[in-house]
């Protein structure tokens, strides 16, 4: 009798246990050290051109800078950039022009394409295209790859890909110039 009942309550509980809540493929995405923005990815991309463009800088970002960026920028990058401006080689090969973008003057404005679709709330990582332009005596238009990256519940910049046709920096990428 004891088996009987036992074997009645086999297929209830494996019904019961197809019935349990799927776990994450990535249950843990890192943790962040530094300051946080709040928002997607395309909004924290957003705001950081817009910090850029308020407040245009050429070359490395000096410390006073990098603390500004810190918050929309990931521990990797932020690392990679405050190593690049203590060497003052790659300091003095990278004063001019805009590290951030494609074109040496930078940009005037922006517009981060939309991330609506991110596929699920496991994405540790989605590069986002970016289109800027710059008014003046020659009006410019291009766009460049924003990388933004998962950190615990922050979304940050971890690169910036130049994809315009004539990039004023070799390298392909912001980490691969500073790494080089």
């Amino acid at each position: 009798m004891k088996y009987q009942a036992i074997a009645a309550l086999a297929p209830l509980a494996l019904l019961l246990s197809a019935c349990t809540t799927v776990e994450p493929a990535y249950k843990d995405i890192g943790t962040r050290s530094g300051p946080c923005i709040e928002g997607g990815p395309d909004s924290v991309a957003q705001q950081f051109y817009d910090l850029r463009i308020e407040q245009p800088a050429d070359g490395l970002p000096d410390a006073t800078q990098l603390a500004k960026y810190r918050p929309y920028l990931s521990g990797k990058l932020y690392q990679t950039l405050l190593k690049a401006s203590a060497d003052t080689d790659k300091r003095a090969a990278l004063q001019q022009g805009d590290i951030f973008s494609s074109l040496a003057a930078g940009p005037t404005s922006a517009k981060v394409a939309d991330a609506s679709t991110i596929p699920n709330t496991d994405a540790r990582n989605i590069p986002l295209r970016v289109s800027l332009s710059r008014d003046g005596d020659k009006s410019m238009e291009w766009q460049d790859e924003i990388l933004m990256v998962r950190e615990g519940t922050c979304w940050t910049v971890d690169d910036v890909r130049y994809v315009s046709q004539n990039p004023h920096l070799n390298g392909g990428s912001l980490s691969q110039l500073l790494l080089r």
